[in-house]
């Protein structure tokens, strides 16, 4: 660099051999990133299995939900399940916790559907609340959105439907209406118990 008359210049060549460098660098440095980049790209795959028990996930969050009914009521718990899927799916892969809002979704639509399901679609109207089928359809809506976020399979989807009818279904359900007989859940599968009678 030349400094005369207080202003820097640069000298013939200089700019050139620093473009020269600074091109070999970002080469470099994209060579050394492509492994890196590969390796995470696989890891956003979904993996057949997933890595945590998936029925204690389901028990936990099916108490945690019922916990929060009792306490906040519907409309905060459904302000909760969305707030879950925003913060969640922030995540590159599916992981435990989308899984437990997942879970929360499903349940909070289930046992809302069935009792307004009990409840004259007049009165429903008049209440501003939606049908059993529109919550099921929206419900359903969002959360195969939220399997096709990580390309969750859809025998998988199924196998863990089946997992929340069968263990997060009942803790949910005897949590908030203790004493009471359980129904089967719609397109559901019964308990252990139930099967049995």
């Amino acid at each position: 660099m030349d400094m005369r008359d207080g202003h820097a210049r640069m000298r013939p060549g200089f700019a050139s051999r620093r473009a020269r460098h600074g091109g070999a660098r970002a080469c470099l440095a994209l060579l050394l990133a492509v492994p890196v980049l590969l390796a995470a790209g696989m890891a956003w795959a979904t993996p057949d299995k997933p890595d945590w028990d998936q029925v204690a996930n389901i028990k936990e969050a099916a108490t945690r939900l019922a916990e929060m009914q009792r306490r906040q009521g519907a409309t905060r718990t459904f302000a909760f399940i969305d707030a879950c899927y925003k913060t969640q799916s922030l995540n590159t892969d599916y992981t435990k916790g989308f899984e437990a809002c997942i879970t929360q979704d499903y349940l909070e639509t289930q046992v809302l559907a069935l009792i307004y399901s009990r409840v004259p679609p007049e009165t429903l109207k008049k209440m501003g609340a939606p049908t059993p089928e529109l919550l099921a359809q929206t419900m359903g809506r969002r959360i195969a959105t939220a399997f096709a976020t990580y390309k969750v399979p859809a025998e998988r989807v199924k196998a863990f439907k089946k997992l929340v009818d069968k263990h997060g279904f009942p803790v949910f359900f005897k949590a908030l209406f203790p004493g009471v007989d359980m129904p089967v859940p719609k397109h559901g599968l019964p308990s252990e118990g139930e099967k049995k009678k």
